[in-house]
């Protein structure tokens, strides 16, 4: 644990620090292990540009990952040493996917992404002026995971706008 490092931390219990980022750590195993099945399973139209950007998901979310562990054994904490934990502790938990069409393979994700976001955004709002480090790390995945709702959104719109015009044009 790094003494001077963590004196800079204001107004903030540092355990309660350590409890959010382990909650947030095991969002972001459940995230990627969503993600990677995902792109092993998922049919249909546009598959192919799903697939690449669950894939692309997966990587970005075990890097999130990584990000988390190292800030909380910074602050002297252990992260979650078991993967049942991830269940127990998480915030958004995981939706096994059931069907596997592209559209509905994607709502789980957009749905994911914007749990997600709602974490970060709580944990930006705790650490802001208080504990800048944490606030740079959470605040960098916050973008992420904005930038990861857009991207499965945009490719939900252009599917589903693709298939609304081909039953039009069959009509």
């Amino acid at each position: 644990m790094a003494k001077r490092g963590n004196s800079i931390i204001k107004g903030l219990e540092i355990n309660e620090i350590i409890t959010m980022l382990n909650k947030a750590y095991a969002d972001e195993w459940l995230a990627y292990y969503q993600y990677f099945i995902e792109a092993k399973v998922i049919k249909g139209i546009m598959k192919d540009a799903a697939i690449a950007e669950l894939t692309q998901h997966a990587a970005d979310e075990l890097r999130h990952a990584n990000m988390v562990a190292d800030r909380i054994i910074q602050l002297g904490g252990t992260p979650l040493l078991h993967p049942q934990e991830w269940f127990t502790h998480a915030n958004c938990g995981y939706a096994e996917p059931k069907d596997f069409d592209v559209v509905s393979i994607l709502e789980d994700s957009i749905k994911g992404e914007q749990c997600a976001i709602s974490v970060y955004q709580e944990l930006a709002d705790m650490t802001q002026h208080k504990d800048i480090v944490t606030y740079d790390i959470v605040s960098e995945i916050l973008a992420d995971e904005v930038e990861h709702e857009e991207d499965l959104q945009a490719l939900h719109d252009d599917i589903t706008e693709f298939i609304s015009d081909l039953k039009k044009s069959m009509h």
